[in-house]
């Protein structure tokens, strides 16, 4: 009885027509996970851009001291 009229109420508002119903997802064919692999490299990117950016302030007040 709940379900029925959980779905009454989804129909009755319209929302019924936007849910897929089982038997509506087709089988898509597998593709490679390309979002982990590129998420990787953008903070492989962003670490050694901070390791040579941190590399570069600390060799020169390094120099700069030495310089004093």
């Amino acid at each position: 009885m709940a379900l029925f009229a959980l779905d009454l109420v989804l129909w009755l508002t319209g929302i019924r027509g936007h849910i897929p119903r089982f038997d509506d997802f087709r089988p898509v064919p597998a593709a490679p996970a390309t979002g982990a692999s590129h998420l990787a490299r953008v903070l492989a990117l962003m670490a050694a851009v901070f390791t040579a950016l941190s590399l570069a302030v600390w060799g020169t007040v390094w120099m700069a001291i030495h310089l004093l």
